[in-house]
């Protein structure tokens, strides 16, 4: 967060990290080193459940990685907030919510209008692709 428009989220983190105690920043810790191997699992594998990613075009840390799986993933899509670090919920708060709130809707309307038109068994103007 090395910019002057991610003072915000570096503030919160600052605040935040000040608030654990040893005992707690331990335990996320040893949470994170169990948590990777999942992350790596679903890095590789493509596990075409629908993904959306939101970063912020200065997130100089995770973003190549992410670039990388959502080349290999067929179901990802990768939004980027330009001018935004890592924290694009803190950032840009506004636009975080709009995206992924377009995007959750967008995505759990589909199965449905599937499962209702596979249930008809009728012709249908739904076309499912896969």
């Amino acid at each position: 967060m090395p910019h002057s428009n991610h003072r915000e989220s570096r503030s919160l983190f600052v605040r935040e990290a000040k608030k654990l105690y040893q005992k707690e920043f331990l335990r996320w810790f040893r949470l994170t080193s169990e948590i990777n191997p999942l992350l790596r699992f679903f890095r590789s594998a493509d596990i075409k459940i629908p993904t959306l990613y939101v970063m912020g075009g200065e997130d100089y840390l995770f973003l190549p990685a992410v670039k990388k799986a959502v080349q290999k993933h067929t179901n990802s899509s990768l939004l980027l907030i330009e001018h935004c670090g890592h924290v694009v919920n803190v950032e840009q708060p506004k636009i975080f919510n709009n995206l992924v709130i377009n995007y959750i809707s967008d995505v759990s309307w589909e199965p449905i209008m599937v499962q209702e038109a596979m249930k008809q068994k009728k012709q249908s103007h739904l076309k499912v692709l896969s």
